[in-house]
């Protein structure tokens, strides 16, 4: 399979890392915003065609599928672009900044037929998923999730302390991995809650937010969001289940009283992003929806935009 990734910036050098594991999985090209910086990463990883417009590298007939990791802004066009083009697409995470966005890509997907996934990593992180079979097996059920997403962004620098060209948002990003989590895990969202903090001079942006959400199983959770925080940085996760309570940091989980649970045995690798690149290939490969399809990660983005909403009135 010969993939193209847009946007070498930060995280799609995670990508890069995880698709280098994957048999019979080639990147063949490299899209980025500017010529120089993405040449040296195809350098690095031995990809030989670099570029900085996406539909040179849509154009080229050794692309099956195409991995975005671009702008939260260009997410819904770009995806649309790739499927019209022919190409399977995984898109990172948030799939749009607007619900009629997101509903325009999920329009594009169902006329395509074509593989249409985005990248909520937390379906696919060992230390969700060992709690999400649990939940499948009837084990443990959610009473409440506590969960914690802290950043210390005060000017636009992207994960790797280099300028960033665009403007993130904690709503429509980093708010998306745990509304769609606590869906994936306790069911659907029946009322939903936020307010925020005050609003960034330079960057535009609530620099702090606060959501509730209740889940239609009886399922609560509370979501803390800041670029304030200078301390530890991440997003931290505590389920308060029926019969355990659990502490997931990205790939690792733990008890409530800090002890480690061995998730090594639960999938084929303890890195979450690689994981969700082996479901895209393996969902393309055999012709299937693939976990976290556009048509799954949907009802999160409903739930955003009834939380804007709320915001902006």
């Amino acid at each position: 399979m010969k993939i193209a990734l847009a946007g070498a910036g930060a995280f799609g050098e995670k990508h890069l890392d995880g698709l280098k594991l994957i048999d019979g999985v080639d990147v063949v090209s490299l899209v980025g915003r500017t010529l120089e910086p993405t040449r040296k990463v195809a350098d690095r990883y031995g990809i030989g065609h670099v570029t900085t417009d996406l539909a040179e590298s849509l154009a080229r007939d050794d692309v099956d599928a195409v991995i975005l990791c671009t702008p939260t802004q260009m997410h819904a066009a770009q995806t649309i672009q790739c499927l019209e083009a022919g190409k399977h697409v995984q898109v990172e995470i948030p799939l749009a900044d607007s619900l009629a966005d997101a509903e325009a890509v999920l329009a594009k997907a169902e006329e395509t037929g074509l593989t249409c996934m985005v990248g909520h990593t937390r379906r696919f992180n060992p230390s969700h998923q060992y709690i999400h079979d649990r939940i499948k097996r009837g084990e443990f059920n959610v009473q409440q999730m506590d969960v914690q997403t802290y950043f210390f962004r005060r000017r636009n620098m992207n994960a790797k302390g280099e300028p960033r060209s665009w403007t993130d948002h904690l709503l429509w990003h980093h708010a998306a991995h745990t509304v769609d989590l606590f869906t994936y895990q306790a069911g659907p969202i029946v009322k939903a809650n936020a307010i925020e903090g005050p609003i960034h001079p330079e960057l535009g942006i609530a620099m702090d937010m606060s959501i509730q959400l209740k889940a239609e199983s009886g399922a609560i959770c509370t979501l803390s969001l800041s670029f304030n925080n200078d301390g530890p940085l991440g997003t931290f996760f505590r389920y308060i289940g029926d019969s355990a309570t659990y502490i997931a940091r990205y790939d690792d989980l733990f008890t409530g009283k800090e002890e480690p649970i061995d998730v090594s045995k639960v999938a084929v690798s303890m890195n979450g992003i690689e994981l969700q690149d082996r479901e895209f290939v393996a969902a393309i490969r055999e012709g299937r929806e693939p976990n976290s399809s556009v048509g799954q990660v949907l009802p999160c983005y409903r739930v955003l935009d009834q939380l804007e909403r709320q915001l902006n009135a």
